[in-house]
């Protein structure tokens, strides 16, 4: 099998994008493990280097840009970018980047892309007005049906947490209005398909979140797993017998078990292989304290895979070279083993 081809995006070039790939592909091992190449600017990324050579006493960590191949994107304006400060400029070049990367991928010039942190604020300054990165990669890969799974592998247990969002970007009042039967049909039709074809898991076990307190506690503290979230998971057994649908499960309750394995108690029973959380915070508050350092979000339901440090610009800290590119890092090799899963299952491979 070749190695996976990887488009690494450099993100908001204001943020820590630039420091966390070079840092990340100072690792020999990273870079053997795939055919690597980033889309962004040059001049951008030599510039963030000489500023943390100025800033690390130790530069061993750091690769050197002319080391690396590099897709050169021309952006007006790029010259306005500033460290630390995401503006219409930044917001311009890092949407440049990915437009970039999307249409090479589709083309078939790469197998996946690894995305560097954004900033949306910056994309609506710059006139491009997307919830985020995951929108706009179903949109020019023209499906409908996609969604953000977190995905973190446990440095004690070795343990895989897999947390996909039924809605994401929206605000907490709309949740109950926006979650349906069709809606979570939908996502649990992505999470089966992802489990087999990215991970090699049929049969799998998927706990599903409540929407209330208690999960309504039959109707007291919310209607909808009554009237709705109930009856629908029911039939989602009678649809899916070969599928272990636990649910709904409290969600005060259904993070006690992954963050026992997580942190390597070795008598938790029937752990799930992934989990349904109903909305953003819902999923991302304990997936970002177990996994903070090293978890990925990779959109399901693209026909290439994409992977991304689950965390943000940190424009705060742009420039200053303390930057952890552990998440970076994590995204890489997440999207080597995802390339090589769908490659493996290609049935004619085996023609």
């Amino acid at each position: 099998m070749t190695n996976p081809r990887l488009a690494v995006t450099m993100g908001d070039p204001a943020g820590i994008g630039a420091e966390v790939i070079l840092k990340a592909l100072a690792d020999p091992l990273v870079r053997e493990c795939c055919d690597l190449v980033v889309v962004g600017s040059l001049n951008l990324l030599r510039r963030s280097y000489q500023n943390l050579t100025a800033n690390i006493s130790d530069n061993s960590g750091l690769v050197n840009p002319e080391q690396l191949n590099v897709i050169d994107v021309d952006v007006p304006n790029s010259g306005d970018v500033v460290t630390g400060v995401g503006n219409a400029a930044s917001g311009a070049a890092s949407f440049a980047y990915m437009e970039s990367a999307i249409n090479l991928t589709l083309a078939g010039e790469f197998d996946g892309i690894v995305t560097a942190p954004i900033a949306k604020s910056a994309w609506k300054a710059a006139g491009f007005d997307y919830p985020g990165q995951t929108e706009l990669l179903a949109e020019k890969a023209g499906v409908e049906r996609f969604g953000m799974l977190f995905v973190g592998r446990s440095p004690v247990t070795g343990w895989t947490l897999r947390a996909l969002l039924a809605t994401t970007h929206i605000p907490l009042c709309q949740v109950s209005a926006t979650l349906t039967p069709e809606l979570l049909s939908k996502k649990l039709d992505l999470l089966e398909e992802c489990l087999q074809r990215d991970f090699g898991i049929k049969n799998g076990r998927i706990a599903i979140a409540g929407l209330n307190p208690h999960s309504g506690e039959m109707g007291q503290l919310g209607r909808e797993e009554v009237d709705w979230l109930i009856p629908w998971l029911e039939e989602e057994r009678q649809k899916r017998p070969h599928l272990h649908l636990e649910g709904p499960i409290p969600p005060d309750t259904m993070w006690v078990k992954p963050g026992l394995a997580w942190y390597g108690n070795s008598d938790v029973k029937n752990l799930a292989d992934a989990y349904l959380a109903l909305y953003h915070d819902q999923g991302l508050i304990p997936v970002k304290l177990m996994a903070f350092d090293r978890a990925v979000n990779t959109t399901i339901g693209l026909p290439f895979v994409r992977t991304s440090p689950d965390h943000g610009t940190a424009f705060d800290i742009a420039g200053k070279g303390i930057a952890d590119a552990t998440s970076m890092k994590a995204a890489i090799a997440l999207g080597v083993e995802l390339v090589k899963q769908r490659l493996f299952n290609k049935p004619e491979l085996f023609d």
